[in-house]
Order: C-alpha cells, then structure tokens, then sequence
C-alpha cells in the first residue's frame, strides 16, 4: 500500500516545507517542527493519515514546555514507551483506519492528516487566538489534542496512566506571554 501522506524533498527535511499544514503561518516555527517531525514518523511507520497520535509522540519530542505539562514521573516515559511501540505492535490496529470523530468540527485543508488530527491543528490556532497569539504553539495542539476523549492521543494517554483532563487543565492554565 502507497502511503498517502506527501513525501518532502531533501531540502524540506530540515524545516518547513512551502506547502500544507508544515508551512501555515499559524504556527511557530517550534510548532511547525512538531508538524513535520510527526509527518515523517507517519511515512517512517507506513501509515496512511497522520494522526492525533503522532502529533502527541512529535511534541513530546521537541516541545519541553508541553512535555513538561503531562506531569512527573514515571508516567512520561511510559507515554513515549507506548508512542515508540506503535509501529511494533500497539497501534497495529490503527494502520488503514482513519481516526475520526464528531466532537471537534471537521476539517479538510490539510493534506496527509486524518480529519480528527486536522481539526485539531485548526483548534491550536483558535485556541491561540483566543488568547491574543499570532500563532500557535506546542501548549496550545497539546490542549487541542486532549480536548476531544475520543483521539488516538487520549487513548494513549490513558494507557500511560495520564489523565487527559489534568492536561487539559493545566495547558489552558498556562499563558504564553504574548508579544
């Protein structure tokens, strides 16, 4: 099965690419990295979509304010323990479905996310704009990951022993200044 999602270029790796959700002016440039780290983890796994699950593995990768948000502990790792294996077992189940759901609105502009991953990243941008922020930031998907219990990311979450509402909680506790 080809992969769905848009290869990028060699010179696309190391940054923003010049099309899709990667190079939205929404966004800051630490949060464009979570968006093109979570599109090659989706091609690397061979999924078709990218989804709410590789946005959460891709934040907790370069995202230490966000990261540092999920709690303390051992919970954490167990986080990306679960993250890391789904291209060896976890998440299986998950590859040729598309993750879908009717609590955010759906939204279809960018190219290689499943619905759900989509609207989430439109609900970063209004949760940034809601508080005064050009632009979306890692605090900002990760509250917009956890909003809706029925992403691939609370799943994981839960497994990790997270609870999703404390997370919630506390992102939208957290003010980014604005500048």
């Amino acid at each position: 099965m080809q992969s769905r999602i848009p290869r990028q270029s060699a010179g696309e790796q190391g940054g923003r690419g010049p099309d899709g959700a990667d190079a939205d002016a929404r966004f800051s440039a630490e949060l464009a990295s979570v968006i093109s780290g979570a599109r090659r983890r989706a091609v690397r796994d061979g999924d078709r979509h990218i989804d709410t699950a590789h946005l959460l593995h891709s934040l907790l990768e370069y995202d230490p304010q966000a990261r540092a948000l999920l709690g303390e502990g051992p919970q954490v790792a167990r986080l990306l323990g679960y993250l890391v294996q789904r291209s060896i077992g976890y998440g299986l189940r998950w590859q040729g479905s598309v993750e879908a759901s009717g609590t955010l609105p759906r939204a279809t502009g960018a190219a290689g996310f499943s619905p759900l991953a989509s609207a989430v990243l439109e609900d970063a941008c209004a949760r940034a704009a809601r508080r005064g922020a050009d632009r979306a930031v890692g605090v900002d998907l990760l509250a917009a990951l956890v909003a809706d219990p029925r992403t691939r990311a609370v799943e994981v979450l839960g497994r990790a022993a997270v609870e999703p509402r404390a997370v919630l909680a506390r992102a939208e506790e957290h003010r980014e200044p604005t500048p």
